[in-house]
């Protein structure tokens, strides 16, 4: 059913409410409020002034209006509550007053001044509230109102009847509601049992939904036919043995797992996940040398040209039999085409780049293996370029910022997870100090330390330049104060993210070549990035950061057995910023930054489609969450998903291509 055969729904309003996403009556309905203004009349006796009043009674007098300009206005009145007369005030209602007249019973809605018997109206309703009144609220524009939206919503409730995307058995396995009693009870709601019922069962649709499309990717990718290899587990552990350090339980099982995805005729879907330094890279060094000893081109995409060219540098040094090549954007005309054509006649065996590697002009040979590393840096659309540049090369992704398992279940939960949690032999732990701007002395001796032992310090700003709304150190700012303090004793430099990568690599290798002994900058410090001589990191105004960040931040030093720090300078949110101090699990720490912000922004990206949800949340719902996991996964494997009765859930799940 279209808008436009709703009565009293004019091309302006069907206009305005496209501009909400609504096209059609079923998103209409399915437009649900964000949150409820639940109104119960106050108890009198307990009244304190200030407090928010929600109180009946009757018009004493006729209102009183006084324009102030022609936007602004104020009326009053007297009410009489049965306890007390109160004076009403309420801003920009003028219009109201021919309907308020004595004698009328009204329902204020307001703040209450005790010693001058005055209420402060937000809203006045006509008539005396006898029970709990609960109110939906939309999100809404300057155009369209919540109220608007409420009034066009109930003028639709029953006109059509919503898909109900539960097979029969899991409504009665939970007692659900059926469908269109419960969009009409979210809409209009009449209590608070019956309100709490119907979001329960539209919030485990939206769960049970999109855990089934999770579950039914999952299946088809497993499905796929992938490569076999022939590869014999001894070769491999003769790799690691000959390598010059020794590898931690949790890589040398991460690679099992690579192993036995890379063997099987079924193609690996992978995601490898760390804290920051536990060595994942050489996990896919070693991914990238199986899929070698069977023949395969494999790819590794890094989302900078320096991570990259260390990257290549890396495996260079430790697989030196091996032909390697790098692919960057910054490379010379000659020596692009000189790669490519190696890619292209199957001479080069791992290709190392950036985003130059998914280029139209860049054919492989025979491609069988595709890594991106940080790869929530790339698109949808990039990693799927380059892992169709292959007929069906598995894929492996990896990244540093270890997810809490209750993010990972729907963020990921199409692929399957290698987690290494435990740190190389050697390493020791950063600490961390939690610093307020009083104590600014006491960390440039801190600095100075450093600086006598011939080590490296980043600096880190939250912003490039000044800002005259919010005062927050910038890295012009830092610059000046830090070549004041320490420019005769050692070379200051600065690098942000409005530099060209080409000015930006130049500042890094001069940082890695400790012609830089400080290095300011702002969040363009990649991750990854290794200068075992850097032993400490100092973060001003670092409550402007969720704590992954800035565990991700403190990972740029502690590369090496020397001792490091990280000191934080705030002075807000120190409790928050406390944590870092007690722990350097980068699980526990996104554990905790899940629960303090949720996981909609979590690591300071949003995914486009991710968890897109209208009432669920996986940090509310996760034990539902788990129950739509698991009966989506029961019920792709029974008869009934293939059954001509449930035809149109299977169409919602397949016709997805992508989690929305």
């Amino acid at each position: 059913m279209q808008l436009e055969e709703l009565k009293g729904i004019g091309k302006t309003t069907i206009k305005y409410l496209n501009e909400l996403g609504i096209y059609d009556v079923l998103d209409l309905i399915s437009y649900y409020p964000f949150r409820y203004e639940i109104i119960e009349n106050t108890d009198l006796h307990t009244l304190k002034d200030g407090d928010k009043i929600v109180v009946g009674g009757i018009v004493e007098n006729v209102p009183t209006v006084v324009h102030f300009n022609r936007k602004l206005n104020k009326m009053n009145f007297h009410l009489n509550t049965g306890e007390f007369i109160a004076n009403v005030t309420i801003f920009n209602r003028a219009f109201l007053k021919t309907k308020i007249n004595i004698g009328n019973a009204v329902t204020i809605i307001g703040k209450y001044d005790k010693k001058h018997s005055t209420i402060t109206a937000s809203d006045i309703k006509f008539g005396l509230i006898e029970k709990t009144l609960i109110e939906p609220i939309y999100h809404s524009s300057f155009k369209l109102n919540s109220s608007k939206i409420s009034k066009i919503i109930k003028l639709a409730i029953n006109k059509v009847k919503p898909l109900d995307y539960l097979p029969d058995h899991l409504i009665s396995k939970y007692h659900f509601i059926d469908k269109s009693s419960a969009v009409k009870i979210v809409h209009t709601p009449q209590d608070k049992p019956s309100l709490k019922k119907a979001l329960t069962r539209l919030k485990y649709e939206e769960l049970f939904m999109y855990m089934m499309k999770i579950s039914y990717l999952k299946k088809s990718k497993k499905q796929c036919d992938g490569i076999s290899r022939n590869v014999s587990y001894n070769e491999i552990i003769k790799i690691v043995e000959s390598l010059p350090f020794k590898l931690t339980d949790d890589q040398l099982k991460s690679v099992k797992n690579i192993y036995d995805d890379l063997v099987s005729s079924n193609r690996m879907n992978r995601l490898l996940q760390g804290d920051v330094g536990s060595g994942k890279t050489i996990v896919a060094f070693i991914a990238l040398y199986i899929n070698y000893l069977s023949g395969y081109q494999g790819a590794l995409m890094a989302p900078t040209e320096i991570l990259a060219s260390q990257h290549f540098a890396n495996f260079q040094k430790l697989f030196p039999n091996i032909k390697v090549i790098l692919l960057t954007g910054k490379l010379k005309t000659k020596e692009k085409k000189e790669a490519k054509e190696l890619i292209k006649n199957g001479k080069a065996n791992i290709i190392i780049g950036t985003h130059a590697l998914i280029s139209e002009d860049v054919t492989y040979n025979n491609l069988g293996l595709v890594i991106t590393d940080e790869q929530h840096r790339f698109g949808v659309a990039q990693r799927g370029n380059l892992k169709n540049k292959g007929l069906t090369p598995d894929i492996l992704y990896m990244s540093a910022t270890p997810i809490p398992r209750t993010y990972a279940l729907t963020l990921y939960g199409d692929m399957d997870i290698s987690s290494i949690r435990t740190m190389p032999n050697g390493r020791k732990p950063v600490k961390t100090y939690v610093k307020s701007n009083k104590e600014i002395k006491d960390v440039l001796y801190m600095m100075l330390d450093q600086i006598k032992m011939h080590h490296q310090i980043y600096v880190i700003a939250p912003l490039i330049e000044e800002s005259d709304k919010i005062d927050l150190e910038d890295v012009y700012k830092l610059e000046e104060k830090m070549k004041r303090a320490f420019g005769k004793i050692c070379n200051v430099g600065m690098m942000h993210g409005k530099m060209t990568n080409t000015e930006k690599e130049e500042i890094m290798n001069e940082f890695k070549q400790n012609k830089i002994q400080i290095l300011i900058s702002t969040t363009v410090i990649e991750v990854g990035v290794d200068v075992a001589n850097a032993t400490m990191i100092v973060i001003f105004d670092s409550y402007r950061f969720g704590l992954s960040a800035l565990h991700q931040l403190r990972g740029r030093v502690g590369r090496n057995d020397i001792d490091s720090y990280c000191i934080l300078i705030s002075d807000k949110e120190t409790k928050r910023l406390e944590i870092l101090t007690k722990t350097n699990d980068g699980f526990k720490i996104s554990e905790e930054d899940f629960k303090l912000r949720g996981g909609g922004d979590l690591f300071g990206l949003r995914q486009s489609g991710d968890m897109n949800f209208k009432l669920a949340d996986i940090k509310q719902d996760y034990d539902m969450l788990l129950k739509a996991k698991e009966d989506s996964e029961l019920f792709l494997k029974s008869p009934e998903f293939q059954s001509t009765k449930y035809k149109y859930i299977k169409e919602k799940v397949i016709s997805s291509g992508h989690l929305d």
